[in-house]
């Protein structure tokens, strides 16, 4: 008589540890950077991943105005919204973004990687972006993450 022993593992939602990652966004190149942080949030990087259970860690990002990108897209990349009133689409350059907002550059290409439903939303939470080099998450003790390993 043999027994099947084999388990499944399912991460329960309050069991879940979240660690506090820092990534210094210097020169890095935006794509391949928000790829690297999207699979952080999901916890697709830890062993205990389950895709219907938040399992992420934290992500802190400074020197979100240093990222760049390849090629041409500086010129050819648009960032477009609606304002819900008659004639109010708004059409913003890639260039002008970077110098009003950078940290939202960081953020739209995440959100984009990310599911699109109320778990999605949860885990962008979970990413703090900041212009230059300080941050306010000093307490929480954040360690550097290399991005060569995920």
């Amino acid at each position: 008589m043999s027994f099947v022993t084999d388990k499944c593992f399912q991460a329960k939602t309050g069991e879940v540890n979240r660690d506090w990652y820092f990534v210094d966004a210097d020169g890095k190149v935006l794509g391949r950077l928000a790829t690297k942080l999207a699979t952080v949030l999901m916890g697709k990087n830890k062993p205990t991943y389950t895709r219907h259970v938040d399992t992420g860690d934290f992500v802190v990002v400074t020197n979100a105005e240093k990222i760049r990108v390849t090629g041409a897209k500086a010129q050819e990349i648009e960032y477009d919204y609606y304002t819900y009133y008659p004639g109010g689409h708004k059409i913003i350059p890639f260039e002008k973004m970077m110098q009003r907002h950078p940290e939202r550059v960081i953020e739209m290409a995440v959100r984009r990687m990310l599911p699109k439903n109320a778990l999605g939303r949860r885990m962008l939470k979970k990413l703090k972006i900041y212009r230059g080099a300080e941050h306010p998450h000093q307490a929480q003790n954040c360690q550097p993450l290399d991005l060569t390993k995920i």
